[in-house]
């Protein structure tokens, strides 16, 4: 009679330290960030790297309102509702409003003041800057200063009708949009 012995549980297989070599060494190292093809207004100033860049990938919600002059009606941004992702397409956190608020899934969370806008391209919302409010909680989005939306795509103001027959009625657009944030250095 031969007697077995099983290998002890202890150490990883050869197989399984091979495979987690080969996923480290094709994982998409972290890029770096240039802002030098933005337009000046949506730049963040001098004195302030980043911290953390994400995808956010969602819809913005409009909703049909009289103009404020009175002069008919038009689709008026009511806020987002978006997934933030890291670039390997893991969910960091979500991007929700109103109040626009970025919040990390380590519970941490901020709101910002909008600093500028600019042009992105016909049928995408604008590049925007933010400066950031204090943290809520402490994690991620803790000392924040600044947030950048770039690389947007969709998101505009439906192109359907709105009217009095429609006002009230809130449509929603998917989008999407880099959001980076930024730290003091």
């Amino acid at each position: 009679m031969h007697a077995f012995i099983a290998p002890r549980p202890t150490a990883p297989s050869l197989a399984v330290l091979c495979a987690a070599l080969l996923v480290a060494a094709c994982a998409p190292m972290g890029a770096r960030y240039s802002q030098e093809q933005l337009p000046n207004a949506v730049q963040v100033p001098a004195g302030h790297q980043v911290a953390m860049q994400t995808v956010g990938v969602g819809k913005i919600a409009y909703e049909c309102k009289a103009k404020k002059d009175m002069t008919g009606h038009e689709w008026a941004f009511v806020g987002p509702d978006a997934a933030l992702n890291d670039r390997n397409g893991m969910q960091v956190g979500t991007y929700a409003g109103p109040p626009a608020t970025w919040s990390s899934l380590d519970g941490s969370a901020v709101t910002a003041t909008q600093v500028a806008v600019a042009p992105a391209g016909a049928g995408n919302i604008p590049y925007q800057l933010v400066k950031a409010n204090p943290a809520m909680g402490s994690g991620a989005m803790q000392g924040v200063s600044y947030i950048q939306r770039v690389a947007t795509r969709g998101g505009v103001a439906p192109g359907s009708p709105c009217g009095m027959d429609t006002v009230g009625a809130r449509l929603w657009v998917p989008y999407q949009a880099d959001y980076i944030f930024w730290k003091a250095a």
